[in-house]
């Protein structure tokens, strides 16, 4: 399977491909794919001290976000560079691009805990466990069905980075009291978003499965 070929159906995947046409050709050529993908690193720690300072002046959350959305830049942009160069790291590249998708999704949940009354922080830890159930189940079905989908319906990895710059706005002008409430139920969210999904693809496998065996058989 190509590594590279991931797919999206999600809302702005269109407004995407178009953008991409125009950025692409004018990153210079001394930026690599994996100088894209090590900033990561930079961005997720940057998330983490932002959040941590917005608890003394919640103005921080701006800086935040902005780390967010420079993490989508260099995040979108990575694989594609080497795609277009001819000079892409594909197994490396898929490796260290999925593992530091989790370490952004984890300096997101660090920092609202860090940002939060500690009664969240096992509201936190929820959210974590959900979240993170869903990028398993992405890599799983990449490895059972070699289906590289990274949108969950219409919502994307782009849209998932928009909501949170959404949400931090709202913080930033009305506090932090409503998303403690709503924390459980972005959870609740989560988790029932990964039992749908991972119902349809044991469902999905199971067929794969038993046509396999009536092959066999006959």
């Amino acid at each position: 399977m190509d590594l590279s070929a991931k797919t999206s159906r999600s809302l702005l995947s269109p407004l995407e491909r178009r953008l991409d046409r125009i950025v692409l050709p004018r990153i210079p050529r001394w930026i690599e794919t994996y100088h894209l993908t090590w900033l990561t690193l930079l961005w997720c720690g940057l998330i983490v001290v932002f959040s941590a300072r917005a608890r003394d002046d919640i103005r921080w959350l701006w800086l935040a976000s902005a780390a967010i959305a420079l993490h989508y830049l260099t995040d979108h942009f990575d694989g594609k560079v080497g795609k277009l160069r001819g000079t892409g790291l594909v197994q490396w590249g898929y490796y260290m691009d999925h593992l530091f998708d989790y370490v952004f999704l984890c300096s997101l949940i660090v920092g609202y805990a860090l940002l939060l009354p500690e009664r969240s922080t096992f509201d936190c830890l929820l959210l974590l466990a959900s979240f993170s159930g869903l990028l398993v189940h992405t890599f799983l079905r990449v490895a059972t069905m070699h289906d590289f989908t990274i949108s969950l319906g219409w919502f994307g990895p782009t849209e998932f980075r928009i909501a949170l710059i959404i949400i931090n706005a709202l913080i930033i002008r009305a506090g932090t009291e409503r998303m403690q409430r709503a924390l459980p139920w972005v959870a609740a969210g989560g988790a029932v978003a990964m039992a749908i999904e991972v119902w349809r693809t044991q469902r999905a496998l199971w067929r794969i499965d038993m046509e396999i065996k009536e092959r066999q058989q006959l």
